[in-house]
Parts: structure tokens; sequence; C-alpha cells
């Protein structure tokens, strides 16, 4: 119904159009030769329709067959011109054929007087109106042409830019994985039953975040959980060494952000942070919806002195990439290193909204 719809209309248009036309070409010839506007009317109405339907259909097909870009223009411009000439014939034919039938049933409101230079006018306007017929199909086909080639480039850009994300996501998983094989791994000599413990909190996280990887984004209510699911796996390892605040705004629970992307920062901030101090060490987490911006902002403590640690940089630079690709120059992650602080800052739009499938 959608599709047929914006055709009828057309169709109407057209015919509209046509009629118009047909109506001033009959001015025109009743003012010209001194004739009845209606006997005009009656002779040049059916010929106009008949003529526009004729070469709507013969200017259409020929666009199509001698595209712009696929012919030579020599050989575009020698078969439209034929074909002009022909439509103009045709349509001075059909004139005077309809008009010499309304002479024989000698009826006063059929039939003229036409001359051969009313006949080769009507042969002039035909041919010009077939080349307006043609240049304005060549403009429709253009145009159909331009907006496929935009709307496929459209769906390249998404496809690439969503690949990119599903590549993306897909590098957190492992790398959380190992670090969290490695912590069960050194307490399995020291404290089993913290290996225990932290391995069935390993085993429900991954359950709590697989529910959530068929979507693009989720709510920073469902990140939060599996923050503090995975600092639950920490605290296993840490104990009271690890210390956790969090400032989360209530108007912020519902923005919606691409899943698992505060997780890798606060990874990084135990290992980098609490993991280095002796005493251990504070992570703040505050949350917060500002206007039409999301700010995110996680803290940790370092040890005074306290080398800079170079790792693969996978948390960092996986937020940022995932963060253009995800909002381009909307979004933006700014990190700051101080001598007893690391800090990180993350700006981006406040959407809310279903869940979106990946």
């Amino acid at each position: 119904m959608s599709v047929s719809l914006p055709k009828r209309r057309g169709a109407v248009v057209m015919l509209l159009v046509c009629l118009a036309l047909g109506l001033v070409f009959a001015l025109a010839l009743a003012i010209m030769t001194q004739v009845p506007l209606l006997n005009a009317v009656l002779l040049v109405l059916p010929a106009t329709l008949v003529y526009a339907i004729g070469t709507g259909f013969s200017a259409f097909y020929l666009c199509r067959a001698y595209p712009l870009h696929g012919r030579p223009p020599l050989t575009i411009i020698g078969v439209m011109t034929v074909a002009a000439l022909f439509a103009g014939l045709l349509w001075a034919t059909f004139l005077q054929f309809s008009n010499s039938v309304s002479l024989l049933f000698d009826v006063p409101c059929l039939g003229l007087p036409l001359s051969q230079t009313v006949l080769a006018a009507f042969f002039c306007l035909g041919v010009l109106l077939y080349c307006l017929a043609v240049a304005v199909h060549y403009l429709l086909h253009e145009f159909v042409r331009a907006r496929t080639a935009e709307q496929r480039e459209l769906q390249a850009q998404l496809m690439a830019q969503q690949a990119q994300l599903r590549m993306l996501r897909t590098q957190i998983d492992p790398h959380f994985l190992f670090n969290s094989l490695n912590s069960i791994s050194a307490l399995t000599t020291v404290n089993p039953a913290g290996a225990r413990e932290m391995t069935v909190q390993l085993a429900s996280f991954f359950r709590l975040s697989l529910g959530l990887d068929a979507h693009r984004h989720i709510t920073v209510g469902q990140e939060l959980q599996l923050i503090r699911h995975f600092l639950a796996i920490e605290q296993v390892r840490f104990g009271e060494r690890l210390q956790v605040e969090e400032d989360i705004d209530a108007a912020a629970l519902d923005c919606l952000l691409p899943p698992m992307l505060i997780q890798p920062l606060v990874e990084n901030a135990v290992k980098h942070g609490v993991c280095g101090m002796l005493d251990g060490g504070c992570i703040t987490l505050r949350i917060g919806r500002a206007g039409s911006l999301l700010q995110i902002t996680l803290h940790n403590l370092l040890e005074i002195g306290q080398p800079e640690q170079r790792g693969n940089g996978m948390g960092l630079d996986n937020v940022r990439q995932r963060l253009a690709s995800a909002y381009g120059h909307e979004a933006s992650v700014h990190w700051l290193r101080e001598t007893d602080h690391f800090e990180v800052s993350i700006s981006m739009p406040a959407q809310t909204g279903q869940t979106e499938q990946g």
C-alpha cells in the first residue's frame, strides 16, 4: 500500500499536467487560427493525452537503455534526436488524421481547417516536449542513482562500524578472563577457599555478561551490575585492601552506553592502582547526568613514587575506539596521571530508551 500510493499520486499529477498542457495548446490554436475554442479542445486535448502517454513510456525506456554514464554522449544525442523527431512527426500526423476523421461526420463542433503551418508548429512543439521529457527522466534517473549510491555507502559504513565494535568487544572478555584465571591460580596455593569462591563469582559474572552481549547498548544500571560483580571477584583476592566509593546520579541509571565500557577501566584501576599499594587503596566511581551529557569519572590512588606501568593499553585504547566508533566527535575520553592518583573522565551523549540488539 505504501509503495502503490506514491505511484498513484504521480499518475494523477501527470494526468493533470497533460490536461493543463492540452488546454493551453487548444487555447493557443484557437487564438492563432480564429477557430471555436470547443473545436480546438476536442481535437488537441485527446491528442495531447495520447502523445504524453506514448512519449512518457518511450522516454523512460530509452533513458534506461542509454544511461548517461553507460553510453557515448554522441550515441545518446543521436538516438534521442531521432526519437524526438519521430515523436513530433507522430503527433502532427495523429492530429491531422484525427481532424480528417472528425470532418467526415460533418458535426459543427468537430474538425478544424488545419494548415501546414499549424501542423509544422505542432511538430516542433512535439520535438521540444519530447526533449523535455528526456531531460526530466535523466534527472530522475540520476537522482535515484545518487540516492541509491548514498544509501549503499551509509549501509557499508554502518556495517563496518558494527564490525569494528564487535571486534573491540571481543577483545574484552579474553583479556578479563586471562587476568581472572591468573588471580585464581595465585590463590589456589595460599587461599583455596578464596580460589573456589572466586571461581563461582567468575562464572556468575560471565553468565551475566553473556546475557547482555547481544546488545549494542545497555543501561548504566546494568553496567553497574557487571562492575559490582567484578569488584566482588577482586574483593576475594584483595580483601580490605580494596576499597570502593560510588557517587551515582539516579538520573543517569537509565542512560545507554556500550556494554562493558567502564569495567575495563575499573580493572585497570585495580591492577595498576590497588595492586601496587602495600596497604591497598580506594577506587572512586562517579557517574552523573548534566543535561544532554553523561559524565563518568573513575579515580584511583597510586603509591607515591610508583613508576608508570606500561601494559598493553587494552582498557583505555578500547574505550577510546569504541566511543569514537559509536558516537564520533560527540564523545570524549581523557585521562590524567599525577603523583598519587590516576583519573579517567568520559563525556558522551546521554541517550535513553530500550537497549538495542546487536
